[in-house]
């Protein structure tokens, strides 16, 4: 059978693009022909409609085709770009944008600052989304159809993928654009019944098995990102990661924690090994793990840049040494924890040589190398796909040796964008936001605790809650260690953060910290309590959980008019409410 070109040559298309529409009608009705049944098939699809429009076109058209997707049994929702956050986006498993190109190429009044976000640099990667843009132009203006084609290319850029080609319509837009909808329907159904085909095939007579991560079978994640958020000329170092959660099943919430398996240092392993008199090939056995060689397990699954009680206690007696073990009397336990505090193995082979010499031993003196937790600082609505932490490296020296924090030295001269590292979920169900999303929220966290309030702050605009978001941040020095700044910044701009206090210690005379702020602030502080504030800290345990609590209290004190007992049962009632979360190390 032959078809009639639909597009003809008097239509204001390229000849290429004239030549595609029509080839792909010929496609259609062919396969119309050949595969009735396929055709016929129906599966629903949850699709985004989304119109930018100046004049009311795309809006229309946009309409028009979530009718058409309803008609078919598919779930429709028409929505502006105005408005919308690009991590609503990320959400999205298919998206049809339809949009207009107005000015000098520019994106219509209503999307501007979509686009701009989708091109800044805390856009989210797009991997779940399948996308295809209809661009509406005017072919006698120079950029014709520009905005649709930089939307086109700015979506492939973040990792989504086209569920049908950009279509580039003129002033004339129904002939086309009823094309355009024509291959979208066909596409989605031979993408569902692929995708339910595919399903089914796979689907044994029993349950489906689900890929479970966990310490002791953690998930490769591959390192995608990796930079400093402090100057180099702060005395501090703290990096972002951001770690790709492709190809598993790990999901997590905002307030979670990543765990992370580290590896320590290469060179501290192979200076173990030469002084122990070891090769590095003997095979020792680890519980739950079995055989391997003794370089992996010092490498990657023994702990040997802190010691022990435990470990101080077998060593000593391995090797009678006196002095090691008269720490351990009961009167001695001030002495013995100094002792532990800097010290690692290598210490003790140095100050007590000759005791080890067995690779068995060795291993079996060991504690096994505990996995590192790093709270969140992203949100699975605004970074699908995706898992972010924020991480101080931590640089010391003692006896005479540099040292560092094992995870966090391995991500900062170890571990490069590319690289894939052992991490699993570790949930904190009691660190969340509200369910209600206009509850109002304070967060405290000073230094890295910030992570999970960055999480916070990008899960409530991908949500649209409108509960008022007030942070306190602090660090040593605004020029240097402004951990986020230009983000906390624009939320702040943008009214998403409703206010920021900062403390930095280090930029006055005399040291200000966030519970300073938080009791020069007492007043509209405790006004956000008494409207519902839910009170969220993380960071220190040791000095600034506890200085904070006290600040709580006096704020109370002072602007709430309650004595001391009363102020505890305020306390108290926060937390029997679940308004008062703390995530403190």
């Amino acid at each position: 059978m032959s078809i009639v070109p639909f597009i003809p040559d008097s239509a204001p298309f390229a000849p290429a693009q004239r030549a595609w529409l029509n080839g792909f009608l010929a496609g259609l009705y062919s396969t119309a022909e050949a595969a009735p049944a396929a055709a016929a098939t129906t599966v629903s699809r949850d699709v985004a409609v989304l119109y930018a429009s100046q004049t009311g076109t795309s809006e229309r058209l946009a309409k028009k085709i979530a009718k058409e997707l309803k008609l078919k049994g598919h779930v429709a929702r028409v929505t502006s770009l105005e408005g919308y956050a690009p991590s609503a986006l990320a959400t999205e498993e298919c998206a049809l944008m339809l949009v207009s190109t107005y000015g000098e190429g520019d994106p219509p009044d209503p999307a501007r600052s979509f686009f701009d976000l989708l091109c800044g640099d805390t856009a989210p990667r797009l991997d779940r989304l399948n996308y295809s843009v209809l661009a509406l132009g005017d072919s006698h203006y120079e950029h014709f159809c520009k905005f649709g084609v930089d939307l086109d290319q700015q979506l492939a850029k973040l990792g989504a993928s086209q569920l049908a080609p950009t279509v580039l319509c003129d002033v004339e837009v129904d002939e086309t654009f009823e094309v355009w909808k024509a291959d979208l329907l066909q596409r989605l159904v031979q993408a569902t019944v692929a995708s339910v085909a595919s399903t089914t095939a796979s689907a044994a007579p029993m349950a489906v098995a689900t890929s479970l991560y966990h310490r002791d079978h953690p998930f490769a994640a591959e390192l995608l990102e990796k930079r400093a958020l402090t100057c180099d000329v702060s005395s501090k170092q703290t990096l972002h990661l951001a770690f790709s959660l492709r190809d598993s099943d790990l999901t997590y919430e905002a307030g979670d924690a990543l765990a992370v398996l580290p590896a320590n240092e290469p060179s501290l392993v192979h200076e173990i090994l030469t002084f122990v008199g070891l090769s590095g090939e003997e095979v020792v056995e680890l519980p739950k793990v079995g055989n391997c060689t003794i370089s992996e397990a010092l490498g990657t699954r023994l702990q040997i840049t802190r010691l022990s009680r435990k470990l101080v206690d077998a060593y000593g007696k391995d090797g009678s040494c006196d002095r090691l073990l008269a720490l351990l009397k009961p009167e001695q336990q001030t002495h013995l924890d100094q002792y532990l505090y800097d010290r690692g193995l290598i210490d003790l082979l140095h100050e007590y040589p000759g005791v080890l010499t067995s690779a068995q031993r060795l291993a079996d003196l060991l504690p096994k190398l505990a996995p590192r937790l790093y709270s969140i600082s992203s949100s699975p609505k605004a970074h699908a796909g995706e898992v972010h932490a924020t991480v101080a490296v931590v640089r010391y020296r003692s006896h005479n040796r540099e040292r560092g924090g094992v995870c966090s030295t391995m991500f900062a001269d170890r571990a490069e964008v590319g690289s894939r590292l052992p991490v699993y979920i570790q949930q904190n169900k009691k660190f969340r936001l509200p369910s209600d999303n206009t509850a109002p929220i304070i967060m405290i966290g000073p230094g890295t605790g910030i992570a999970p309030f960055r999480a916070f702050l990008h899960e409530r605009c991908a949500t649209n809650a409108t509960g008022r978001n007030w942070l306190f941040f602090g660090e040593r020095s605004a020029a240097t260690d402004f951990l986020y700044r230009e983000e906390l910044e624009q939320m702040t701009t943008g009214g998403l953060l409703t206010r920021l206090d900062t403390a930095f210690s280090r930029d006055q005379a005399h040291k200000i910290y966030v519970q300073d702020r938080m009791v020069e602030s007492g007043a509209e502080l405790f006004a956000w309590l008494e409207e519902g504030a839910s009170v969220y800290v993380c960071g220190d345990a040791a000095r600034m959980a506890k200085d904070v609590d006290l600040a709580l209290h006096t704020v109370i004190e002072q602007h709430g008019g309650r004595d001391t007992e009363a102020a505890k049962d305020y306390v108290q009632n926060l937390h029997d409410s679940k308004r008062y979360h703390r995530d403190v190390y």
